[in-house]
């Protein structure tokens, strides 16, 4: 629990910086919208083995930083063949992992357990609010059509925050969509280092809560500005999932034109900012939190660059294909970076 006490709360998850900008993260939300027909999808998820994208890299002189580009989600039933990666991770002598937040409590195991049931009422709205009572009845509307083919007749979900029940429904469209968010890199990429005792080096920034239990009961109470997470949640379901199955099929045969040609319309950027504008994150340091993520990463990167002959590092492939992405300031600052 120590350390991952607040982490599922927060969504700290979607903090870190991997996604593209959404360009119309800003625009009002539309209060009686009217819900898009949901059609049957057309496009196939790939399955069996599939070699997944090439690496970046990224070099000075004779040092350097081989990149592979993750994405989620991706193909529920794809096999990635990961041999490139695990003889790479054999020839390096060390592995960053990736960019994270780490929340820290020294409040200890016994007691963060005792807090479980005050997490649990967190996610709910304040003042016994229903969904129905906190969202705009154009949106509502919305969401039961939705509820009823990705969740079913769960009532309990209706007690839930707009950003909690978002997140749930985005989860499920997945999962009945053939795809799924779970990592298939970070579990070869961790066996392959400690079987060639490669050293995994941390790029996390961490935030160090004094008292988890007047933070938790200041949440609980707080009001979150989440509708726009909930309307860009449900529309990027209604819209986007063709898309979103292009882009897992595309990282799975390899093919970065296409990855770099299909629009990313992420709604995390307006989820996140239901956490990262309230005042309790600006008492937690967790406002200028994608800054502090990008900065702790690029300066384990250049520590890594400047001592081994080859690193290994994984990275969202949104911010290996974006022009001001990491790359890019790497780039910057006199490294060379070639493409797969």
């Amino acid at each position: 629990m120590r350390g991952r006490l607040f982490a599922w709360l927060l969504l700290l998850s979607v903090v870190t910086p991997t996604w593209a900008q959404d360009p119309s993260a800003d625009a009002a939300v539309a209060t009686e919208a009217t819900a898009p027909d949901i059609v049957d999808l057309d496009v196939v998820v790939v399955s069996g083995a599939q070699p997944g994208p090439g690496m970046w890299k990224v070099s000075k002189g004779d040092h350097v930083l081989w990149i592979l580009g993750t994405l989620s989600p991706l193909p529920k039933r794809m096999e990635w063949i990961s041999t490139d990666v695990e003889k790479t991770i054999a020839q390096s002598q060390e592995v960053i992992a990736s960019p994270t937040v780490k929340l820290d409590s020294d409040i200890g195991v016994f007691r963060s357990m005792m807090l479980l049931p005050s997490l649990l009422r967190a996610r709910r709205n304040p003042d016994g609010k229903r969904l129905q009572d906190v969202v705009p009845a154009g949106l509502y509307a919305r969401w039961q059509v939705l509820k009823a083919r990705y969740i079913g007749s769960d009532r309990g979900i209706e007690q839930w925050r707009p950003v909690f029940a978002a997140q749930e429904l985005y989860e499920a469209a997945m999962r009945k969509s053939g795809l799924t968010q779970d990592s298939v890199v970070q579990p070869v990429v961790k066996k392959a280092a400690r079987r060639h005792e490669v050293r995994v080096v941390p790029s996390e920034v961490t935030i160090d809560i004094k008292n988890p239990k007047a933070a938790l009961k200041e949440f609980s109470d707080a009001a979150l500005a989440d509708t726009d997470c909930f309307a860009k949640t449900m529309s990027r379901i209604e819209t986007d999932l063709d898309a979103m199955r292009a882009r897992a099929n595309a990282w799975a045969v390899g093919d970065l034109d296409a990855l770099r040609a299909l629009p990313d319309n992420d709604q995390y950027i307006a989820c996140t900012r239901a956490f990262t504008e309230t005042g309790l994150a600006q008492k937690l340091g967790i406002s200028d939190i994608r800054t502090r993520v990008a900065n702790t990463w690029l300066a384990t990167a250049e520590a890594a660059i400047a001592k081994n002959a080859s690193t290994f590092a994984t990275l969202p492939i949104s911010q290996l294909l974006k022009p001001d992405g990491y790359l890019a300031r790497l780039q910057a600052k006199g490294y060379a970076v070639e493409a797969p």
